[in-house]
């Protein structure tokens, strides 16, 4: 698999992103860090065509993240997506794989419940007027859950998102029962800038739960955030 092409890398290859705004950087290279008091080496691959990366471990991520759905706790979905939905939303625009690993290439046939970390999307909120507002989507591997990957996430997106020319970050629902998730948005020092009520109808809740609306401005990142060591 020629996983070290410049097709590969080249954020040429963004679709469907910022429309008038250019992206930051030619390319963008996997970036390897470890992970929180570990000595764990991981490995950040940018997908921009999913044809780079194996079927097995789309197939992977794929189940994984109808798992979250039938959970019913964090995404909005009610029903298993199919192959191509899946595809579709998560492979939209951009998306980055987090794996275990000190290569700097997604080799095959692989042990994804081991290798795999977590990955989440980049995409527009907005039309194309208001496409430099990105949203993002993320997952964590439940085999390696409590290590901490999700703030690695979080700052791989704040180290990427402005290189693909987006301006503001906003997560339109992160559930106010979703502890995990917001506890890292406001470690980070996103602003919440918005609530809404009775948003979400989860599994398991006898009534609707609240969302957080959250922002951050991609221009003017602190600089503790994207440091990786």
């Amino acid at each position: 698999m020629e996983t070290e092409s410049t097709e590969w890398k080249s954020t040429a290859n963004l679709h469907d992103g910022p429309a008038f705004f250019r992206p930051l950087a030619d390319s963008i290279e996997p970036l390897q860090f470890k992970l929180i008091g570990l000595d764990t080496v991981a490995t950040a691959f940018p997908v921009f065509n999913t044809k780079y990366v194996p079927n097995s471990l789309i197939n992977y991520i794929f189940n994984l993240f109808n798992s979250e759905i039938e959970g019913g706790k964090t995404y909005p979905q009610l029903i298993k997506l199919t192959k191509q939905e899946f595809l579709d939303y998560w492979f939209h625009s951009f998306a980055v794989i987090v794996l275990q690993t000190d290569k700097k290439v997604i080799e095959e046939n692989q042990d994804w419940n081991l290798v795999l970390l977590g990955t989440f999307y980049i995409k527009p909120n907005y039309a194309p007027r208001c496409s430099h507002n990105c949203n993002a989507g993320f997952l964590v591997n439940s085999s390696h859950r409590g290590q901490k990957i999700g703030y690695r996430l979080a700052q791989v997106y704040l180290n990427w998102a402005p290189l693909l020319g987006y301006k503001y970050s906003i997560f339109n629902l992160v559930f106010v029962t979703n502890q995990a998730s917001w506890k890292i948005w406001d470690k980070l020092n996103f602003e919440k800038i918005g609530l809404i009520p009775r948003a979400g109808i989860l599994k398991g809740s006898e009534e609707p739960v609240d969302a957080i609306i959250y922002g951050k401005d991609l221009t003017s990142i602190e600089p503790e955030f994207l440091s990786m060591e």
